[in-house]
């Protein structure tokens, strides 16, 4: 048997309306919230993935280097150290 009451039909269709617009709004709001968020960390000094692991990779690089460089400083130090002044 077929229920012939037009309100209730007609408040069916409402809420499923209502039901449909609010799933819009909070997808609209949700999207609205992400690029207000990528426009505000966009603003900030962030450096990418890539960036930072170049910058690490060159300062390995230059420790490196200073320690090579102390090590060849120290020997030639311990060099100046066993060989006698020159006589005057």
């Amino acid at each position: 048997m077929q229920s012939e009451n037009r309100l209730f039909d007609d408040f069916v269709k409402l809420m499923n309306g209502a039901a449909g617009t609010l799933a819009g709004v909070g997808r609209e709001a949700e999207s609205g919230a992400r690029a207000r968020a990528r426009e505000w960390i966009g603003g900030l000094d962030f450096v990418s993935r890539d960036e930072f692991e170049v910058v690490k990779a060159m300062a390995v690089a230059a420790r490196d280097e200073n320690d090579a460089l102390r090590a060849r400083l120290d020997a030639l130090e311990a060099k100046q150290a066993d060989t006698p002044p020159p006589a005057a």
